[in-house]
């Protein structure tokens, strides 16, 4: 397998990553969402708070993310994929949400969470991630 194949293999399977994210939170699968974070992960909400540990992360999952996709369906999509090391990954994300009719929701606007991904045991993890806005265009 030549370098080239070896690295889509890598991209795909952290597409992947990114895909059980939004199943996860589509179907609002608290510890599916948890259990693809390393075990020290570091996680910055949207709103600006700041997570360390898997059972931080757990805990203010389980507190926000029942019940706040009732009429929501969120769409991950990797926008760009920049490989630090061959088992750490920097992954840029687009984030939307949709109606459960399939119409964009934009009042919520879009996030654009950048993952920094480490692979553990031949799995991809999320270790360092921060939840951002899109910045209004002036």
């Amino acid at each position: 397998m030549d370098a080239t194949t070896d690295r889509q293999g890598e991209i795909t399977a952290i597409e992947h990553v990114v895909a059980t994210i939004e199943h996860a939170q589509s179907n609002e699968l608290v510890e599916e969402f948890v259990s693809l974070f390393r075990e020290d992960a570091i996680w910055t909400t949207g709103a600006g708070k700041l997570l360390i540990g898997r059972d931080a992360i757990a805990a203010f999952t389980k507190q926000v993310l029942p019940g706040a996709m009732k009429d929501l369906v969120p769409s991950y999509e990797v926008v760009h994929v920049l490989f630090i090391r061959t088992d750490v990954a920097a992954v840029k994300v687009r984030q939307r949400y949709f109606s459960r009719k399939g119409e964009p929701v934009t009042d919520l606007g879009e996030g654009t969470p950048m993952y920094v991904m480490s692979k553990e045991d031949g799995q991809w993890r999320l270790t360092a991630n921060q939840n951002t806005a899109v910045a209004a265009s002036a």
